[in-house]
């Protein structure tokens, strides 16, 4: 299962995908950690200590297009792909934590977990490029990823409503919205909640930094349903953040992350979806930029007799 983590800046996704992350591995699941985040700071949240080595997504771009269009003959070439391009037969498709090109040579472990970065967005980017240029890439990945049962991605996003600057938001199974028990928090939610709606993507709200009754009273009335579970505020994270943490997760913050692994594992995968909605954002891309930048009608690369998951392996 595909999973991210959104919200406001400084609403704690960071770091709740972290500690979902760290939760999945000591079960002993196969996870994939992602650092989507302008603000790189997931392999630190995870317990990494100084740079982490990790050669960046974003910037291997061209040859991340080059691996993936294999042998498809839809896709002339790597100058031609586009982050919305979905597979078609031909394509090389990528098991998870697999022994191959891009894994071998994206993937290290922080803290233990497996972690992919886009990498930051630096001086030569500024006036000249976009931050979700880079995380074309994760598209591009999660695109072409058929992972089985059992298998997890935590993709910590962009904040706020920038996740939806690009189809990537489509590419999950179950999105989780960290709120703050305030209005600023809620203000964020009924923004993401209204873009979700139009596209049928499920959204959870976890909150978080909740300090008592009223806070989850306030949730309660403000989000309502979509309130799926909440952390307290947490000496331990605080403690852990400063590089002391010593213990176990409070009590209550362990039951929420085992709420939000139960809401991951009922979630059934959906494959046509995940394909519509790539092939829907594919076109509206080619429609809007993609087809004049690349002087190419991008909607021929759309394969209308490929067949997503596991059976296109073969």
């Amino acid at each position: 299962m595909r999973v991210a983590f959104v919200g406001k800046g400084g609403s704690g996704k960071t770091t709740l995908s972290a500690l979902f992350a760290r939760h999945l591995l000591a079960s002993g699941a196969p996870v994939l950690a992602v650092d989507g985040d302008i603000n790189q700071h997931l392999a630190e949240a995870l317990g990494h200590d100084g740079p982490f080595a990790a050669p960046p997504l974003g910037a291997h771009l061209t040859g991340i297009k080059d691996y993936l269009r294999g042998t498809n003959p839809r896709i002339a070439s790597a100058g031609s792909m586009v982050k919305t391009t979905p597979p078609g037969r031909g394509s090389r498709l990528l098991r998870l934590l697999g022994d191959d090109e891009l894994h071998t040579r994206h993937v290290r472990r922080a803290g233990g977990i497996p972690l992919m970065v886009t990498g930051e967005f630096d001086e030569s980017d500024l006036g000249v490029a976009c931050y979700h240029s880079k995380l074309g890439a994760v598209e591009l990945y999660l695109g072409h990823l058929v992972d089985g049962p059992g298998e997890y991605v935590v993709v910590d996003m962009t904040a706020g409503a920038d996740a939806f600057a690009s189809g990537l938001f489509t590419r999950f199974d179950l999105t989780f919205l960290v709120v703050e028990p305030t209005r600023k928090g809620i203000s964020v939610y009924r923004q993401y909640r209204d873009h979700a709606r139009e596209f049928g993507i499920r959204v959870a709200v976890v909150g978080n930094k909740v300090s008592g009754e009223d806070d989850v009273l306030f949730l309660k009335e403000q989000v309502g349903d979509d309130l799926l579970t909440h952390l307290a505020h947490s000496p331990w994270v605080r403690a852990n953040e400063q590089g002391r943490a010593q213990g176990e997760l409070e009590e209550h913050n362990r039951h929420a992350l085992n709420v939000l692994r139960a809401a991951v594992d009922a979630r059934p995968k959906d494959w046509d979806t995940l394909h519509r909605h790539a092939v829907e954002f594919h076109l509206r891309n080619a429609r809007a930029w993609a087809d004049r930048a690349t002087g190419e009608d991008l909607a021929r690369q759309i394969d209308p007799e490929f067949v997503p998951g596991p059976s296109a392996m073969t």
